[in-house]
């Protein structure tokens, strides 16, 4: 069954949950996993693509588009809309809604930024993993 993850934020920043989507597809890649990165929107997409490549000093995930012709040799994948033909190990979840296709992954991690409308978009996708019997668990980070 899928293990779904909550990290909560307590940082406002236009990108604070781009940064943290960052950090948890370093740590995944740095394990060996294979993730996929489901954004909100296609400029989300590009922001985040951008970011992979700086948000740290000497990191390196190698990552690309959902829409690239290499994405079935990246370790790390970012898209909006549905899952293309890849085989991750982790879902990374900045969207506001749950995507269908959450199942066909080991581990879910939901990120919730430190605004009142995202926390209250984020209680909604936690109820509804709670209604359907998912193991859950919560992170509250200090930054």
């Amino acid at each position: 069954m899928t293990r779904v993850d909550f990290y909560i934020s307590p940082n406002q920043a236009i990108d604070a949950s781009l940064q943290l989507a960052c950090r948890i597809a370093e740590k995944a890649y740095s394990k060996n996993n294979r993730v996929y990165v489901h954004v909100q929107d296609p400029q989300q997409v590009k922001r985040l693509d951008d970011l992979l490549w700086i948000f740290r000093d000497g990191s390196f995930v190698p990552h690309c588009q959902s829409s690239d012709k290499h994405v079935t040799q990246a370790a790390v994948v970012i898209g909006c809309g549905e899952l293309p033909e890849i085989a991750p190990d982790v879902l990374i979840n900045l969207a506001d809604e749950v995507p269908n296709f959450f199942t066909r992954f080991e581990r879910v991690a939901e990120i919730v930024s430190g605004t009142e409308p995202a926390r209250n978009i984020a209680r909604s996708r936690f109820k509804f993993y709670r209604e359907r019997g998912y193991p859950l668990e919560t992170h509250e980070l200090n930054s």
